[in-house]
């Protein structure tokens, strides 16, 4: 019987149905590939550092299991029924952006396996959803905060919009954006739209330097996001940029030059250059600079890492590695230490209440200039 029972489970293990006794397996559903391919693997940095530096977890040795879901949401879904069907997961960390998420956290709903978006900020991700949570703030408090700064902080009265009408995430912050502005007194002077893929934002432009605004809000995905600055700086336009987390990226300067010269955006609460740091974004910085020596952190690397460090915590609480246990022990998150502040979930709640960090382009460095509490 021995034998026999051995034999069987070495087939469940072929076949992906048995899960090693030794491993406790947390899918990523990866954006290395596409358009978001930028903050996809700055996301994959975090968590494969968190994962060397805590490698362990109940006696178990814990594996990352990587697909790549190409930033495309069907892909998304896909990657999401992969990792739990085939490679039968404990858990799912991303992917990158809120349209991938909300697709890969359907898949991860039906099936009971608990998801961790990392820098998905439309409301819609978490909910109505049990099994789904995420480690950063949403749109709705983006928008607003970042209508605030313009408004309150800069004494800025009018703004242009302009919004990938293709993307989740876009639509929702520019939507919040611009009601929040508005509702403080704000006008917005021109509201246009892009789809995900445009080069030529000229006519954009155009237009929207005609109606002389004191800011123009692009709540763009980073490559977008810089060739519309370059385009604009191009046409002379004398406005401010501003955009929301998903421009957070090392290399902006580097791609953008002299058209990003004075750019703010909305971030998650951490960048290498922030005054005043936590003791788990020191301990993150330090860690960072002696794996990645010769590339800067960044907010997506830091939600990453804490999207791992939140699911690790809850394994080691729990004292089990299934499925279920681990999602109970999440809701059970209280002010748990992470790079971009302490963290909570509850019941009522998978969306913590984080601080927000405002960023600048400021003689061709990026600069963490304030930050926003709740």
């Amino acid at each position: 019987m021995k034998k026999f029972l051995l034999a069987w489970c070495a087939v469940l293990l072929a076949a992906g149905i048995c899960q090693g006794a030794d491993t406790i397996k947390i899918g990523v559903v990866a954006t290395m590939t596409g358009q978001n391919a930028f903050g996809g693997q700055l996301e994959l940095e975090g968590m494969e550092l968190a994962n060397k530096l805590h490698p362990e977890a109940l006696g178990k040795k814990i594996e990352l299991v990587i697909m790549d879901m190409k930033s495309d949401k069907v892909e998304s879904a896909n990657a999401a029924s992969r990792l739990i069907e085939s490679s039968r997961v404990n858990a799912i960390i991303g992917p990158y952006g809120s349209s991938g998420t909300m697709a890969a956290g359907e898949v991860a709903e039906v099936a009971g396996v608990p998801l961790m978006a990392t820098a998905a900020t439309n409301p819609l991700v978490t909910e109505g959803k049990k099994y789904v949570f995420r480690a950063c703030f949403t749109d709705p408090f983006q928008g607003e905060a970042g209508a605030n700064y313009a408004y309150n902080s800069l004494g800025y009265r009018k703004a242009a919009v302009m919004t990938d009408v293709a993307s989740d995430y876009a639509v929702g912050l520019a939507s919040f954006f611009r009601s929040n502005f508005v509702k403080l007194g704000g006008t917005i002077v021109a509201d246009l739209k892009y789809q995900s893929g445009d080069t030529d934002f000229t006519s954009q432009l155009t237009e929207i330097i005609s109606r002389e605004p004191d800011v123009l809000f692009i709540p763009a995905y980073f490559a977008e996001g810089a060739i519309i600055m370059k385009q604009g700086f191009e046409l002379g336009a004398k406005f401010r940029f501003m955009g929301g987390d998903a421009m957070d990226n090392p290399e902006i300067v580097t791609l953008g030059g002299e058209a990003v010269e004075g750019f703010l955006h909305t971030t998650f609460a951490y960048d290498p250059s922030m005054p005043d740091m936590n003791g788990e974004a020191r301990a993150f910085t330090e860690a960072w600079a002696k794996e990645y020596p010769d590339k800067a952190p960044n907010a997506n690397a830091a939600m990453g890492y804490d999207a791992y460090v939140l699911l690790f915590q809850a394994i080691v609480r729990a004292g089990k590695d299934d499925p279920k246990s681990i999602r109970d022990e999440l809701e059970k998150t209280k002010d748990v230490p992470t790079v971009t502040g302490l963290t909570s979930f509850s019941s009522e709640s998978h969306d913590p209440v984080k601080d927000l960090g405002i960023v600048e382009i400021k003689d061709k460095k990026k600069s963490y200039i304030y930050t926003i509490k709740p």
